[in-house]
This record gives structure tokens, C-alpha cells and sequence, in this order.
């Protein structure tokens, strides 16, 4: 059994719910465990998950987050940024699932964030197992 750290960024709190839900479900699935920490948005999942990754304390990282376009040019920086992030530390080995969903609209969120439709949380949560098993076979 192996613990995980699911990071959100609280902002559609009922996206996240779902989110969080569907990636639980999939490491409670496979015999892990999981905590969640809360940062104030997409950008700040990296940042928090190199930190605790220097803890040693979690086996792999899931980061959940909702970013919606809007009318400004921020969508495209949050969205490309935080996947800048998150690919710069799975390449330094850090077994992570990326489950921050970028939309159009909160209408292809809900879908993509329910368990029982989409459940992007727990795709994100199946991708950072399949690192984490990639990890422990590659490790020396």
C-alpha cells in the first residue's frame, strides 16, 4: 500500500468534489491511500507538488483542478503553465496524474468531472499508478 497526495486547486468546488471523488475511488480501488492538500489555484499544484514530493512522504501525486475559458488571455497561460509544471516534474521521476481540466465551458467540466460520466479524477489518479508501477521498474 502506497500514499498518495491528491493537490487541488479549490476553485469550482463542485467540480473538485468530483473530481476528488472519482481519483479516491480509483487508489482506494487499488489498495492505496490518499490525502488531499488544498493550494489557491492551478498554478500553485506544481510549486505545492515539488514540495511535498521532497518530503518523501507519497508514493505519487494526483493534481485536480477546473480552468475555464474566458474572455481574457489568462485561460491560456493558466492552463499551459500549470501542464508545464506538471510535465517538468514527471520528467525529474515523479509519478504524477495530471486531472486539471480545461474547458470551455462548466457544462464540459461537469461532464468530464463526474464519476459516473467522464471521471477525469480517476483517469488522472489511473495514469499516476501506472508511473508509480513504471518507477518501481525502473528503479535501481
Amino acid at each position: 500500500m502506497a500514499k498518495f497526495l491528491i493537490v487541488e486547486a479549490r476553485f469550482y468546488e463542485h467540480l473538485n468534489d468530483m473530481l476528488i471523488t472519482g481519483a479516491r475511488n480509483a487508489l482506494e480501488a487499488a489498495g492505496h491511500e490518499a490525502e488531499v492538500l488544498t493550494v489557491p489555484g492551478a498554478l500553485e499544484l506544481p510549486g505545492a507538488i515539488s514540495l511535498a514530493a521532497d518530503s518523501a512522504d507519497y508514493a505519487g501525486f494526483v493534481a485536480i483542478g477546473v480552468v475555464i475559458r474566458g474572455e481574457t488571455y489568462h485561460f491560456e497561460i493558466v492552463a499551459g503553465e500549470s501542464a508545464r509544471g506538471l510535465m517538468a516534474l514527471s520528467m525529474d521521476g515523479i509519478a504524477i496524474g495530471n486531472g486539471i481540466l480545461t474547458v470551455e465551458n462548466e457544462a464540459q467540466a461537469l461532464e468530464r468531472a463526474d464519476p459516473a460520466r467522464k471521471n477525469k479524477g480517476g483517469e488522472a489518479a489511473e495514469a499516476a499508478l501506472a508511473l508509480l508501477k513504471l518507477q518501481n521498474r525502473f528503479s535501481r
